[in-house]
């Protein structure tokens, strides 16, 4: 079973204080990935842009920024909470798709940087703000270096984003032509993925495009942005990612490419989001109801409103039953939620120790792409988010939402006072 990031009691002392289902991330955990990653990639100019929509909260991106992290954004509101952070200018990349015009008017005003998805994009915004100084552009190769994770962002010939080799050459033309100054160039091939090569081949594969823009059109590269997609190993069996091979990988790289064709120096980006957050935060639950049937079914007041990844990828998280150790195994089971769908469930066929009605589960590694795409079908409501401080205490960091909340968008002001309906249904 992967280790939880903080001691197992903390989960029990966190639900005296903050009704489940709830977050809690581990502040100290955060902070100490963060400065094994710049520690990995000291000796280049290298810059982590956090991203945004892995776990949205400012409290979480404000320790991230103290750790010298900037905001990777794709969104308006992404956009917004930076600003609201004071996380403005060249600290965002903006890397979005199908974009509309408030959003990049929202970026162009913040002083990000723009890192267009498509060709088309460069007279849109053109025409709508006009070019910044500054731009980058998405590539996709059209070919996958072998990653076993296409299921999450699709191969490279099927994903929706990016320009094609051709165009992105044409578009850096275009973009000088009209008066672009600074240039950039920006991927995204992987996602979850542990096999540190993958990460040395598509640093390989950015430095080719690199020195042949020098080469063909005399572009000088301020910075190459590798993307994100560091995994994280969800099941017992996965390893970490290794990465002092990926930063020794991409040095030896630097060394062989980039320095011979001129580019030296040039920044080397990340935008990294799940492996950030990913194992340092968790969804705390409690049990509700057990039912036999065909199947043993653990029924818990979370359900996949709070956390979609099961039920939506299939995705395995380990489950923590707080003071049972996990090796007391009772058979197995299926760990569900309340929803009305079938695949609300956290674990399937799941061993785990006896449980019962009361009992506390702590689901690990669910501290990005968790709370974020958390939705409202059934009417169900988003949770809590909590911060474990540094010093082992407890803050909430988002409340959880109430009925005020979900009915706050819809009008009644047609329909008759509860009092009325109550006394025509009883006529």
């Amino acid at each position: 079973m992967s280790q939880l990031p903080f001691p197992e009691q903390a989960a029990a002392d966190a639900a005296e204080q903050f009704p489940t289902p709830f977050y809690l991330y581990d502040e100290a955990a955060i902070r100490a990935n963060a400065r094994r990653l710049h520690e990995a990639f000291a000796w280049c100019d290298f810059k982590e842009f956090f991203a945004v929509k892995a776990t949205p909260n400012p409290h979480l991106l404000r320790i991230l920024q103290q750790e010298g992290c900037g905001a990777d954004c794709s969104s308006l509101a992404e956009l917004v909470l930076c600003e609201r952070l004071g996380i403005t200018g060249e600290e965002i990349i903006f890397t979005s798709n199908d974009t509309p015009a408030e959003d990049y008017r929202k970026a162009m005003e913040l002083g990000a940087i723009i890192n267009l998805d498509d060709i088309s994009h460069i007279d849109y915004l053109d025409r709508l703000t006009g070019l910044p100084e500054l731009i980058c552009f998405r590539y996709n190769p059209g070919e996958s270096l072998g990653s076993d994770t296409a299921f999450i962002i699709g191969q490279p010939q099927e994903a929706k984003y990016g320009f094609t080799r051709e165009q992105l050459f044409e578009g850096y033309k275009q973009a000088r032509q009209r008066g672009v100054k600074r240039f950039g160039l920006h991927t995204m091939v992987l996602s979850n993925e542990l096999n540190s090569q993958f990460f040395v081949e598509t640093a390989r594969m950015v430095f080719e495009v690199a020195a042949e823009l020098k080469r063909e059109l005399d572009i000088q590269l301020e910075f190459v942005n590798l993307g994100g997609g560091l995994g994280v190993p969800y099941k017992p069996d996965q390893e970490p990612v290794d990465l002092e091979h990926i930063s020794s990988g991409i040095r030896e790289l630097y060394q062989q490419m980039i320095v011979p064709a001129g580019l030296d120096p040039l920044r080397i980006c990340m935008e990294n989001g799940r492996y950030m957050t990913g194992p340092y935060g968790c969804l705390v639950t409690r049990v509700l109801h057990q039912k036999h049937t065909y199947k043993h079914y653990v029924g818990v007041d979370a359900c996949m409103a709070n956390l979609m990844r099961p039920g939506m990828y299939g995705a395995y998280h380990d489950i923590t039953v707080v003071g049972k150790p996990a090796s007391d195994s009772d058979g197995v089971c299926d760990v569900v939620g309340s929803l009305c769908e079938n695949n609300d469930k956290f674990a399937i066929d799941r061993p785990l120790p006896e449980v019962e009605r009361g009992d506390l589960l702590v689901i690990h590694d669910a501290g990005a792409h968790g709370h974020s795409m958390g939705f409202q079908y059934n009417g169900k409501l988003r949770s809590a988010e909590v911060l474990r401080r540094s010093d082992g205490s407890f803050k909430q960091i988002r409340r959880g939402e109430t009925l005020d909340d979900y009915f706050a968008t819809l009008d009644f002001s047609e329909f008759p006072a509860q009092p009325e309906v109550a006394q025509a249904s009883s006529q």
